[in-house]
C-alpha cells in the first residue's frame, strides 16, 4: 500500500482552502486510468458501509450546524438513494468524465492529460481531482 494525501476543498468554509487527507492506495498501478480505478472503487465501498451505519438517535453539534449552515444546508447526511452503489458502473461513469474533460487529475504540480499515461506514486505525494464547471450566461 502507498500513503498518498489527497487534496479536499474543505466544506463549509468561506475560503475555498484545500485540505490535504491521508489515503491508502495499493502499490500496483500502473497507469491513470488504474488510479481513477482504483479511487473510485474506494470510494464507492465507503459510500456502500455508509447506508449499513445507523445512528440510534442522530444529532448535529453547534459546530455541525454553523459548518452546514454556510454552505446553505443544514442536515444530518442521509442517504437517501436505495440500494448499493456498482462499483464497475462507477469506474466507467469516472473514466467517461475525465475523457470528456469534466475533471483533471494532478499528481504534485503536474497534471496527467492521458488515461494510458504511466503514474509512479510514492508515499506522500499529493494527488488532486479538479472538477471542471460549465460557466452559464451568454456567449457575447
Amino acid at each position: 500500500m502507498i500513503s498518498i494525501f489527497i487534496n479536499i476543498k474543505s466544506i463549509g468554509k468561506r475560503k475555498s482552502a484545500l485540505q490535504a487527507v491521508p489515503y491508502s492506495l495499493p502499490d500496483n498501478i500502473a497507469n491513470l486510468s488504474g488510479l481513477i480505478t482504483a479511487v473510485v472503487k474506494i470510494e464507492v465501498d465507503r459510500h456502500n458501509l455508509r447506508e449499513t451505519e445507523v445512528m440510534l438517535l442522530p444529532f448535529l453539534t453547534e459546530a455541525q450546524i454553523a459548518d452546514q449552515s454556510m454552505t446553505g444546508k443544514v442536515g444530518f447526511g442521509h442517504l437517501y438513494a436505495e440500494g448499493n452503489a456498482n462499483p464497475e458502473k462507477a469506474v466507467a461513469i469516472a473514466l467517461q468524465g475525465f475523457e470528456d474533460e469534466l475533471f483533471r487529475v494532478m499528481i504534485n504540480d503536474m497534471e496527467i492529460k492521458e488515461l494510458a499515461a504511466p503514474v509512479n506514486l510514492k508515499d506522500g505525494d499529493r494527488l488532486t481531482f479538479i472538477r471542471l464547471t460549465f460557466l452559464t450566461g451568454r456567449l457575447w
